[in-house]
């Protein structure tokens, strides 16, 4: 927050350990001075209305996601070469399960509960179980090249962390709850540690268990934070984002059989509960510019924003950059933006939010990659253009979407 409050007792001690304490107190009222400075300086740079919102009450994003603290820094993500896929295979948010209740798609070997949190909106599962795991109890058919995304907060004794499995069941053994160390045929083993990340991609063959290891120490996670991880899967190549950086990218971190149709999260930090939510598997990145320019129309799942918010987050640099690219290199192409939402909250607010996202992607075109703002016209549809029914999580994640129309 913007101030720190100090509190100091003091007791009957000798003069020498009293001036010590006033010493104290003195750098402590300096440094919390510059840090004041240091606050102040970051707000004015984010409040201004020429960034990356409109001018109004809903672009004032709380302080919960970690995009918050890089504003007008974007310059740190010209290297951030994701884009996300334009089909969404799996989606949960755990807002079909009651508050209080184990999630009712997911099954384990220990206790869990989705809760409510106070940093961020929504349904989250807290795997709160000691040494326990957790696993989606169907089947999923993965594509050898996907998306994997999810939201985690790690409480503050987080420190091992958790430990995120995809694997390819074993047939003639399945399981329904899976707690081995390398389940199934073969596998890849995410490490999500509060000092870095490893990756361990395992097969099991007639010389018995091989394994392809990966580490990195860049951008750990957060405690007591929203952090949204991603993971692209390239046939065998693995590549991490966090914090609006790639993190890990390694060429060949699974074996060439590899099929993955199941995951699993370990708890194996036996003090630490940590809490996810928005887990989503989406295909491999399309072909932008062939969707764009033949087919005329381009579906987009990789423009972020907060819940209920219009403010377009850096995770976004990516998508929008490959749009940008199309229209640079193709200058008498326009486009037009519209914005679209689900069901849920009132018609009348998901319509305007709809609109006031599409004209702030389209400022996010202007700012960051010099696009004339003549070539783009925006408009939302709220809720009235539906992809897919709103009877389900996964549907309703099909309908929150940006779509991009060239004119």
């Amino acid at each position: 927050m913007y101030f720190v409050l100090f509190l100091f007792v003091f007791t009957n001690a000798d003069a020498q350990g009293w001036i010590k304490k006033i010493r104290e107190k003195v750098k402590d009222k300096v440094e919390n001075k510059v840090d004041r400075k240091v606050d102040k300086a970051i707000d004015e740079e984010l409040d201004k209305p020429t960034k990356k919102g409109n001018d109004n009450k809903e672009s004032n994003i709380e302080d919960t996601s970690l995009e918050s603290a890089e504003k007008g820094k974007l310059e740190s993500f010209t290297k951030y070469d994701f884009v996300p896929g334009d089909k969404i295979i799996y989606f949960e948010d755990f807002s079909q399960d009651a508050i209080g209740d184990f999630p009712s798609q997911w099954t384990g070997n220990s206790t869990g509960e989705v809760k409510n949190v106070n940093i961020s909106p929504g349904n989250w599962f807290h795997l709160n179980g000691k040494d326990a795991v957790y696993c989606y109890t169907k089947k999923l058919a993965i594509p050898e090249n996907f998306i994997f995304e999810f939201d985690i907060i790690p409480d503050k004794v987080y420190s091992r962390g958790i430990t995120l499995i995809l694997y390819e069941d074993n047939p003639e053994t399945p399981q329904e709850i899976n707690d081995d160390a390398y389940p199934g045929l073969h596998g890849l083993k995410f490490f999500i540690q509060k000092d870095g990340w490893e990756t361990i991609g395992y097969s099991y063959g007639p010389n018995g268990s091989e394994q392809l290891n990966g580490e990195s120490g860049t951008n750990p996670v957060i405690q007591e934070k929203v952090n949204h991880i991603i993971i692209w899967q390239q046939k065998r190549r693995t590549r991490i984002y966090h914090q609006g950086a790639k993190v890990v990218d390694l060429p060949t971190s699974i074996h060439s059989t590899t099929k993955f149709n199941r995951m699993v999260f370990n708890g194996w930090d036996l003090n630490s509960h940590p809490y996810i939510t928005n887990i989503k598997i989406t295909t491999a990145s399309p072909d932008t510019r062939s969707k764009l320019l033949t087919e005329g129309k381009l579906i987009s799942y990789g423009i972020y924003f907060d819940s209920g918010k219009d403010i377009v987050k850096s995770e976004s640099y990516g998508s929008v950059r490959e749009i940008a690219n199309v229209l640079n290199e193709n200058p008498t192409v326009k486009i037009k933006v519209t914005g679209h939402t689900d069901t849920d909250g009132d018609d009348a607010l998901n319509l305007d939010l709809s609109k006031r996202r599409a004209a702030n992607v389209k400022q996010y075109l202007i700012d960051e990659f010099k696009i004339d703002g003549s070539r783009i016209e925006t408009d939302g549809k709220g809720e009235s253009v539906p992809i897919a029914t709103n009877s389900s999580v996964e549907d309703k994640a099909k309908n929150r979407r940006v779509e991009f129309l060239k004119l």
